[in-house]
C-alpha cells in the first residue's frame, strides 16, 4: 500500500466517524475542514509503517488508532491559532478553523477532537488489553502530563529568557510526547518485549527533539509559501527556541545529529528482530534540512 493511500485510509477513518452520527451538521464541517487542510500526517503515519515493519497485516482498527492521534493533533493546531494562543490567520495555507467558522465554533472543534479519539480507539476491534494502554498513553501524552502541559509552559516562557532545559522540558511534552506516541502504540498494538518497547520509544523522543529542532529553525528562514503559516511569529512573541540559544548552524547540526540517532536505533532493532525499517527512514529523512 503506497503511503498516500495510508494518508487516505487514515482520513476516512476519521470521516467516517463523523458523518456515521451527525448532530451538529456545522460542528462537523468544522472539524474535518481542518482534518481535511492536508498536512503530512507525519504521525499517523509512523504507526502505520512501523506496524508493517513487523510484518503487522493493516486492519481498519489500525487506522482507526492512527486517525485518533491526527485528531488530537488537529485539535491541539486550531486551539492553537486562536486569538488567546498564538492568533494565526493562516494554518496549512489556508485561513485557520477561527477565521473561517468563529472563535466559537473552532473551539468546540477543537474540544471534539480532543474527545472523540478515545471512542473511537475503545470502539475498534483490538483487544481490551490493547485499547486500555492506547486510551491511557494517548491521554496521557495530551492532557495536563503532556502536550497541554507543554502549550502552557510555552507561553508562561515567552519574553523570558529560557535555558536549554528549561526549553527542552516544553517541547519534550508540547510536540514530543505525540511524536513518540505512534512507536508507543506499535509495541502496545503487537505487545512486543520490553527492550524493544523501550528502544522504540528511546527513538520517539528523539525524533520530536528533532521535529521542534526543525520547526524552529524553519520558523526563521522560511516564507509563507513553504510553512503555510505566518513565518518568524516566534520572534515577534520573543519565544526562547533553538536557534536564539544555540544559533542557526549549531541548531542545524542537533538536528542531523538526532535523526541520524533515530535512524541507528532502528537498525539496532533489525539486527535482532524481523523489522524493515525503510519506510520509517524515509519519513525521517524528509524531516532533513538541506543547505
Amino acid at each position: 500500500m503506497r503511503q498516500e493511500e495510508k494518508r487516505n485510509r487514515v482520513e476516512q477513518a476519521i470521516r467516517s466517524f463523523y458523518e456515521e452520527k451527525s448532530i451538529a451538521p456545522h460542528l462537523v464541517d468544522s472539524v474535518l475542514y481542518s482534518i481535511q487542510a492536508g498536512g503530512k500526517r507525519l504521525r499517523p503515519l509512523l504507526l502505520i509503517e512501523l506496524l508493517e515493519a513487523f510484518g503487522q497485516e493493516l486492519t481498519e482498527a489500525h487506522f482507526q488508532v492512527a486517525g485518533a492521534l491526527e485528531m488530537i493533533h488537529t485539535g491541539s493546531l486550531i486551539h492553537d491559532d486562536l486569538p488567546a494562543m498564538d492568533n494565526d490567520d493562516y494554518r496549512r495555507g489556508q485561513l485557520t478553523n477561527h477565521k473561517k467558522f468563529g472563535e466559537d465554533l473552532a473551539i468546540l472543534a477543537g474540544d471534539a477532537l480532543f474527545l472523540d479519539p478515545f471512542g473511537m480507539i475503545a470502539a475498534s476491534q483490538l483487544p481490551d488489553r490493547v485499547k486500555v494502554a492506547l486510551i491511557l498513553e494517548l491521554s496521557d501524552a495530551s492532557g495536563s502530563r503532556g502536550m497541554v502541559a507543554g502549550q502552557v509552559l510555552d507561553m508562561e516562557g515567552e519574553k523570558k529568557q529560557l535555558t536549554l532545559a528549561e526549553l527542552q522540558t516544553i517541547h519534550a511534552n508540547k510536540t514530543g510526547r505525540l511524536l513518540a506516541y505512534p512507536f508507543i502504540a506499535a509495541a502496545s498494538i503487537l505487545e512486543l518485549q520490553a527492550d524493544i518497547g523501550q528502544l522504540l520509544e528511546t527513538i520517539g523522543k528523539k525524533l520530536g527533539l528533532a521535529f521542534q529542532v526543525r520547526d524552529d529553525i524553519l520558523d526563521l528562514v522560511a516564507d509563507f509559501e513553504a510553512l503555510g503559516k505566518t513565518p518568524q511569529k516566534d520572534l515577534v512573541a520573543e519565544k526562547s527556541t533553538y536557534p536564539a540559544l544555540l544559533g542557526l548552524e549549531e541548531s542545524k547540526a542537533l538536528l542531523a545529529s538526532e535523526l541520524d540517532a533515530c535512524e541507528d536505533l532502528l537498525d539496532q532493532i533489525r539486527a535482532s528482530y524481523d523489522f524493515d525499517p525503510q519506510a520509517i527512514k524515509k519519513l525521517i529523512e524528509g524531516l532533513r534540512i538541506h543547505g
